[in-house]
């Protein structure tokens, strides 16, 4: 594993080990919890825009390249 350096304020850094001990924590342990949410976040937004991205690929596929103007896109029966 390896180690991470930050630079915090001394006051944050005294309120964010005040409000870790309250809840039975570190700030390394809620910083590391933290990173791991963000990056899977990122990681699963990137999933999701590679889905798009497939998706509007078949669909152009099996519209055999047909293309719409605006007015039949915006279209109401």
């Amino acid at each position: 594993m390896a180690n991470l350096t930050i630079t915090v304020d001394d006051e944050l850094l005294r309120k964010a080990r005040i409000r870790a001990a309250e809840r039975g924590t570190s700030v390394n342990a809620v910083l590391r919890e933290h990173l791991e949410a963000w990056s899977g976040a990122q990681d699963e937004r990137r999933r999701a825009i590679d889905r798009f991205l497939e998706a509007a690929r078949r669909s152009r596929a099996s519209s055999g390249g047909r293309k719409w103007t605006r007015d039949e896109l915006h279209e109401r029966r």
